[in-house]
């Protein structure tokens, strides 16, 4: 698989990257091996994970994930690009969460030691606290790669002008720089186009996007007949409702029907079709593909390695899905 450059830094990750939010709860252990095993022998070695997952749990799943990412790990660490998030709740304090710089300090040792390592290359937070004053973030981001815990530092749903105040004020008071930033988009969800992506263009900041198949409506196989399918991610525990109400829409379906024909006239999955669209603009370095099972990684790997879609197909589908520009970025 194609690597490619992390931002302005000197790093060099995957085209694609492993998202892990469905390992300990979707699938097991095992399965949830049998995922990175796939991933890596088709050629991604960039791997994100949060201190919060699995997606759904609740106080008796977080940091689940992590601990498998870790036992998965061991033996191999040096072969992979590992990324990890902190912000949301860990504990029954109040200061057990957000980006306080008490947080980040004990939230980072705590997530090193689940994973079984003593660094990770990028340490993002996973969202914006206004409670905490921007510089008091940043300067924890600061000790931590200045103490060798992390390599790089990110950001993940943060708003444009947020990112480019934090640049603005690490750049004055001379603290680590944030890197990348982990927005959603895909198809049916291109709200950040309009200024996100345009701010990391310039700036030079890596875009590794989430949901790159809209939590799996962009594989085509839901209806919008009836309720969600019971262990689909849009039924799952805490997150099922956020899924609903980001995607499951008659607008969503009608469009999927007509993505279905565009794929299937250009000779390709909806999945490829629609991993690749994401690949095609400038500005994404490494989408985070997902999966519950190896199998749901073939289109996406095949997208990886086929890389942009042609100029033609790519203005088509900008022209059909134009309308989910104009999205509420913080729906």
């Amino acid at each position: 698989m194609k690597h490619v450059q992390f931002g302005r830094t000197g790093l060099r990750v995957s085209r694609l990257c492993l998202g892990t939010m469905t390992f300990g709860l979707q699938c097991e252990e095992a399965e949830s091996f049998a995922i990175m095993d796939a991933a890596a022998d088709g050629g991604i070695d960039f791997l994100d994970a949060a201190d919060v997952y699995p997606l759904g749990g609740d106080a008796g799943t977080v940091g689940r994930t992590e601990e498998i990412v870790g036992r998965w790990l061991k033996g191999r660490r040096h072969d992979f690009i590992l990324a990890t998030k902190c912000f949301g709740q860990m504990g029954p304090k109040p200061w057990n969460q957000g980006m306080s710089r008490k947080h980040i300090v004990e939230a980072i040792d705590a997530s090193l030691a689940r994973l079984g390592t003593d660094y990770v290359d990028l340490y993002q937070l996973h969202g914006f606290d206004p409670a905490t004053p921007i510089d008091e973030a940043l300067g924890a981001l600061d000790s931590v790669v200045r103490s060798g815990k992390a390599r790089y530092v990110g950001v993940s749903n943060w708003m444009a002008h947020r990112l480019a105040r934090a640049l603005g004020r690490s750049e004055m008071k001379n603290l680590v720089r944030v890197d990348s930033v982990q927005p959603r988009y895909n198809l049916l969800f291109r709200a950040f186009e309009r200024d996100l992506l345009a701010l990391c263009g310039e700036e030079g900041i890596a875009v590794i996007p989430y949901n790159p198949l809209a939590g799996g409506l962009l594989s085509g196989k839901h209806s919008p007949e009836g309720a969600p399918p019971q262990g689909s991610r849009f039924t799952l525990g805490r997150a099922g409702a956020m899924y609903q109400a980001r995607y499951w829409h008659d607008r969503e379906f009608e469009t999927i029907e007509t993505l279905k024909g565009v794929a299937a006239e250009a000779g390709m999955s909806l999945v490829a079709m629609a991993v690749r669209w994401v690949l095609s603009n400038p500005a994404i370095t490494a989408p985070i593909i997902g999966a519950s099972r190896p199998g749901q990684l073939v289109d996406s790997l095949a997208a990886g390695e086929a890389g942009p879609l042609p100029a033609e197909l790519k203005s088509k589908l900008d022209e059909i899905t134009h309308g989910f520009r104009a999205v509420d970025a913080e729906r």
